[in-house]
């Protein structure tokens, strides 16, 4: 797991077990058939490949995807072949491979599934459960659908630091010197999202690398792995460090000193935005058939249900509400944070330029 231990997402400590078995809304078969010519490609293989952003697995194997993925294999006899990395390391993998593609579904943040959807990686299937998905989460044409919704957000050291801060401002405080530390925009899905919260907070890119600019001054330096800044914030090593809620939610079940907290502009109210895992069906899979029924199983009414109680994120369907503990502390964590909706597509269009920018104000 590169975020890994998210990997990305180092995840999954809860420790609530699966009660009875997952079930797969409308049947394996709904999706039609078993021969596609992708398929035949494959030669009727029981193997489905994910190239996913970290997260969603566990190291200790009780993540979302290591119980949704075991109870697949159980029902359907399709191994999962898991390969993870960062969001937009997973895309550049799939566009090196076109010409022989490996992978049969891919999971990534935004704006990185816009990405792949641009770079002609993805092809269109609208899994079962889909409908009942926000139109937000998931693309018109049926190219990509979240599967796992979250939430951007920061982390500190509540053993170190008496209360979380409060502002971007504060961060410029030399006590963070050396003690700070985001991982890199265009790498990391969640690096991107700290240049898009800004930008946001700030009002423009200029004021928002201008901030970056002074923050550098403090941060450590560059990190591929968003997932290996909780632990060393659980440590002390650092003092705040960037994330995602369902990310840290889990690795703060083995991390006692983890506290979530959400950045506001001086004198606004703090802010974050969806940063769901999105998933969609790979153009050319070898195992297409076997693709999209992953792909209706994690969007399937039981695995949804799992996703706050083993996952601590949120259900990518409006119909699935959870009652469980997690569920309850999630909702209350959110609870006063503005809910900003970013204007993908022109991150999506101006993403390399963006993160041109942002090397240049910073000397990264």
């Amino acid at each position: 797991m590169s975020r890994n231990p998210h990997g990305r997402r180092g995840l999954l400590r809860a420790t609530a077990a699966v009660t009875g078995s997952l079930a797969l809304a409308g049947g394996l078969t709904a999706c039609g058939g078993s021969g596609t010519a992708a398929e035949s490609k494959g030669g009727g293989e029981k193997i489905v490949t994910v190239y996913s952003a970290d997260g969603l697995k566990s190291e200790k194997g009780d993540g979302w995807y290591d119980k949704v993925f075991a109870e697949f294999t159980k029902k359907t006899g399709i191994e999962v072949k898991y390969v993870e990395g960062g969001s937009g390391e997973m895309v550049q993998r799939a566009v090196r491979e076109k010409t022989n593609t490996q992978a049969d579904v891919i999971v990534t943040l935004p704006p990185f599934i816009q990405q792949a959807d641009g770079k002609g990686l993805l092809q269109a299937y609208k899994p079962q459960g889909s409908e009942k998905v926000n139109g937000a989460d998931k693309a018109a044409d049926g190219k990509w659908t979240s599967v796992v919704n979250n939430y951007f957000g920061f982390v500190y050291n509540k053993k170190e630091l008496a209360e979380a801060p409060k502002t971007w401002e504060e961060l410029l405080d030399g006590k963070y010197k050396g003690k700070l530390q985001y991982s890199t925009p265009g790498v990391a899905g969640d690096g991107t999202a700290v240049l898009v919260k800004a930008m946001h907070d700030f009002g423009g890119k200029e004021p928002a690398l201008e901030y970056l600019k002074k923050l550098q001054a403090n941060n450590v330096g560059p990190s591929s792995s968003t997932s290996k800044l909780a632990p060393k914030t659980d440590k002390g090593e650092l003092l705040v460090a960037n994330g995602d809620v369902q990310m840290n939610f889990a690795q703060s079940k083995s991390m006692p000193n983890l506290g979530i907290w959400f950045p506001a502009k001086d004198g606004g109210k703090p802010t974050t935005f969806a940063l769901p895992y999105a998933a969609g069906l790979v153009d050319k899979a070898p195992h297409t058939e076997n693709g999209r029924k992953l792909l209706d199983f994690m969007l399937g009414e039981e695995a949804q249900k799992l996703v706050s109680e083993v996952g601590g994120g949120f259900p990518a369907r409006t119909d699935v509400k959870p009652t469980d503990a997690n569920a309850v502390e999630l909702t209350k964590l959110m609870t006063g944070v503005e809910i900003f909706e970013p204007d993908w597509a022109d991150i999506d269009k101006n993403l390399a330029s963006y993160v041109d920018a942002w090397k240049s104000a910073t000397g990264s």
